[in-house]
């Protein structure tokens, strides 16, 4: 598949604690995209951050709990993107998804 030119990127922030149906949610994401069609996605890990509840997400420290942030970026053409949100919506319990327009300058695979 070959794909130029304008394109939307999906970036949704979760924690690596994050599951759905019993399953890591970053995975659970990434297969999503896979089986339906979408151009890519690659998963992120953030070292430190925070969200809507301002708990700090770090390394583990010896006594405390800790979670990695991270960021699941999903590229593709607009209405595949589009058509893809409703299933984030359904998977995503908490956590952050923005949208926003792309270039894209080259998509290729070595493979076709």
């Amino acid at each position: 598949m070959k794909i130029e030119g304008e394109g939307q990127l999906l970036r949704v922030f979760i924690g690596e604690d994050d599951t759905f149906e019993g399953r890591p949610l970053h995975e659970a994401i990434v297969q999503t995209a896979r089986t339906s069609g979408i151009a890519g996605a690659t998963v992120l890990r953030g070292v430190l951050g925070y969200g809507a509840n301002s708990l700090l997400h770090r390394p583990p420290q010896p006594g405390v709990p800790s979670e990695l942030p991270l960021c699941v970026e999903i590229v593709d053409r607009a209405e595949k993107i589009k058509a893809f949100l409703p299933v984030m919506d359904k998977m995503v319990r908490e956590g952050l998804m923005t949208l926003e327009k792309v270039n894209i300058v080259m998509y290729r695979s070595r493979h076709t």
